[in-house]
């Protein structure tokens, strides 16, 4: 993805997630916005994008952020909002681990608190080791955390995957965080 690309995936995160009134646009209850609405919108605010282009950041995104409806008519963010949306989505059972990756500065608070969701609607748990790391290195050398996601279901806590894979729970509490060396 081109520096371009990567400017203007930031851009519709901010707009999906966080502030659709960025752009004078309103999320549904779940989420989704009208592809149309949304570009015509962009341009509205001086920030061109085309449904070709669209199509393509959503396509080539590597952390596949966004999601089309069925239809193609809609978008949302599949994860991530600071906005009230329902995701629509289902408890599932995790798998026996799942992992963080943290600054190291933040370990510490983590391994007293555990793992809090903050402004966002779920603390966002990775699948593998590979992708925690790279979640991680957004802003420094990342610390990997395994999370006995297995053991937190059996004490009650309900888990989701969203549409990119990335396992969401309300939180973690420390007792159920491991750093791994």
């Amino acid at each position: 993805m081109s520096k371009k690309d990567i400017s203007k995936s930031k851009f519709l995160s901010i707009v999906l997630r966080h502030e659709p009134e960025a752009i004078g646009v309103t999320l549904d209850e779940h989420g989704w916005i009208e592809v149309e609405l949304l570009l015509m919108a962009l341009v509205a605010k001086g920030k061109t994008l085309s449904r070709p282009e669209l199509d393509q950041l959503v396509c080539e995104s590597d952390k596949q952020r966004f999601a089309f409806s069925e239809d193609g008519l809609r978008i949302r963010a599949n994860q991530g909002h600071s906005v009230k949306v329902d995701l629509e989505l289902a408890p599932k059972f995790p798998p026996e681990l799942l992992y963080h990756g943290t600054p190291g500065k933040f370990v510490d608070s983590i391994m007293k608190i555990g793992l809090l969701k903050g402004e966002r609607h779920h603390v966002h748990l990775s699948p593998d080791i590979q992708t925690a790391t790279k979640v991680g290195e957004r802003r420094g050398l990342p610390i990997i955390l395994e999370i006995k996601s297995e053991d937190m279901h059996r004490a009650g806590h309900l888990f989701y995957v969203s549409a990119n894979g990335v396992w969401l729970v309300d939180t973690v509490p420390p007792a159920f965080i491991r750093e791994m060396a």
